[in-house]
C-alpha cells in the first residue's frame, strides 16, 4: 500500500538529481552536494559563513545544585566573530553528573527556560542525556525584521536575493556554533549528539543535520509542511506551500515563493532532507490530530527516504502496511517515526520516542 502511495505521487528520486539513478555509496557522495544545492537554493537558502572566530564564554553556573545534585548547570554565551563584527548569543548547558561520556541533545527552543514545557530537563538527565538549548529569538528575530541579531550583520540593510538565507538557516548556524562548544567539552559523547527541535525548529534541525555532519541523528518534531512532511498529495487540512510562504516567507528563501500552487510538481521534495542526513539516523515525532502537519505526509516522507540508507546497506524506515497512521514506535531502522494522539506539542510522549531510539 506504502510503495504505491509512494508511486501514484511521482515522488522524485534524490539519487537521480544527477540525471541518472546513482548505484553506488560513492556515486551518492559525489551528488549529495547537488542535493544539498538544490534544498538550499529552493528552499532554505545559503548558510550564513562560518565565524572567522568563535570563544565560549561561562556567565553562571550551578555546580553541584542543579536537579538536587544530580546535574551541573552552566549557562554559556557564544561570541562569534562573523564578516569582522562580533555577534552574542547565550545558551545553557547541562550533564549530569555522574557517569563518563554522555549522548547529548542540542535543543532549539522557542524559549531560553531551564526546565521548559518542550524540554523536561531532569528527565533528560535521569535517562543519562546531556542536554545544550538556546532561544532562537536570541539569535534573530521570528519576523520579516532583518535588521536585528545574526541577520542584522548579515544583510547591513541591503536586499535579499532570491537565493540569501531565511531565518531558519540563521537558527541552524546559531545550532552548529553550539556543535562547536561540545566539541570542547571532555564528557560529551561526540558520536552520539542529536539536534532537535518542534515545529519550525524540526525544519531548523533537519537543515542542521543536513548542513554539520558532525551531528549523528536530528530529530524534528511535528514540523509537517517544509519541514519532514513530503509536499505532494496534501488533502483539506495540511498546510501548504502557499500557506507557509504567505504566513512565513522570511524562514525562507525568496526563491520558494516560486513553488506556490505547485506542491505536486517540485523537483524535490522534503525526504530529501532525511536522505542528506543518511546514514546517520533522522527521527520524526507525528501528532494524529495535527492535521496541518500531515500525519500521512510525515510517514511518506519517511518511506521515501529508506533508498538512501538501503545504498549504504542499511535499514531505513521499517514498518508495516498495517502501521499506517498508527499511535506507536517504528524504531528499528535508521529512520523512525513516533506516532502518537493528541495535538501540535512536544510532548513527554515525544521524548520517551526520542530517548528510545537514541539508545539503538
Amino acid at each position: 500500500m506504502i510503495k504505491k502511495m509512494l508511486d501514484d505521487l511521482k515522488i522524485p528520486s534524490p539519487l537521480e538529481l544527477g540525471g541518472r539513478r546513482v548505484q553506488t555509496v560513492e556515486e551518492w557522495k559525489k551528488i549529495r552536494p547537488l542535493v544539498l544545492k538544490s534544498m538550499l537554493e529552493n528552499e532554505y537558502g545559503y548558510m550564513p559563513e562560518a565565524p572567522e572566530k568563535t570563544e565560549f564564554r561561562i556567565v553562571d553556573s550551578e555546580n553541584g545544585r542543579f536537579c538536587a545534585g544530580k546535574a551541573e548547570y552552566l549557562k554559556m554565551e557564544a561570541v562569534c566573530t562573523i564578516y569582522g563584527e562580533e555577534f552574542v548569543f547565550p545558551f545553557s548547558y547541562i550533564y549530569p553528573t555522574k557517569g563518563e561520556k554522555f549522548k547529548t541533545f542540542v535543543v532549539i527552543n522557542f524559549r531560553p527556560d531551564i526546565p521548559d514545557r518542550y524540554i523536561p530537563t531532569e528527565e533528560i538527565i535521569d535517562n543519562g542525556f546531556a542536554c545544550a538549548s538556546f532561544c532562537y529569538k536570541d539569535v534573530t528575530s521570528d519576523d520579516g525584521d532583518f535588521s536585528n541579531g545574526l541577520a542584522g550583520l548579515i544583510y547591513k540593510g541591503s536586499e535579499r536575493s532570491a537565493f540569501s538565507c531565511g531565518k531558519i538557516a540563521m537558527w541552524a548556524w546559531a545550532a552548529i556554533r553550539v556543535m562547536d562548544f561540545l566539541q570542547t567539552r571532555g564528557e560529551v559523547d561526540k558520536e552520539n549528539i542529536c539536534v532537535a527541535g518542534h515545529s519550525r525548529l524540526g525544519k531548523t534541525a533537519l537543515l542542521t543535520a543536513a548542513i554539520d555532519e558532525r551531528f549523528s541523528m536530528a530529530h524534528s518534531n511535528c514540523a509537517g509542511c517544509s519541514g519532514d512532511s513530503i509536499n505532494r498529495g496534501k488533502t483539506d487540512g495540511n498546510e501548504l506551500i502557499g500557506h507557509i510562504t504567505t504566513n512565513f516567507p522570511f524562514w525562507f528563501c525568496e526563491n520558494y515563493k516560486t513553488f506556490v500552487g505547485k506542491d505536486d510538481e517540485t523537483p524535490f521534495d522534503q525526504h530529501f532532507m532525511h536522505a542528506l542526513i543518511a546514514p546517520r539516523k533522522v527521527h520524526i515525532s507525528s501528532a494524529l490530530k495535527d492535521i496541518w502537519a500531515g500525519p500521512s505526509r510525515q510517514f511518506l516522507c519517511c518511506a521515501a527516504a529508506s533508498e538512501v540508507y538501503e545504498l549504504y546497506g542499511e535499514k531505513g524506515f521499517v514498518y508495516e502496511d498495517s502501521d499506517f497512521l498508527k499511535p506507536k514506535y517504528l524504531h528499528e531502522g535508521r529512520v523512525g517515526l513516533c506516532t502518537r494522539e493528541g495535538t501540535h506539542y512536544f510532548c513527554r510522549d515525544d521524548w520517551h520516542g526520542l530517548f528510545d531510539f537514541m539508545n539503538r
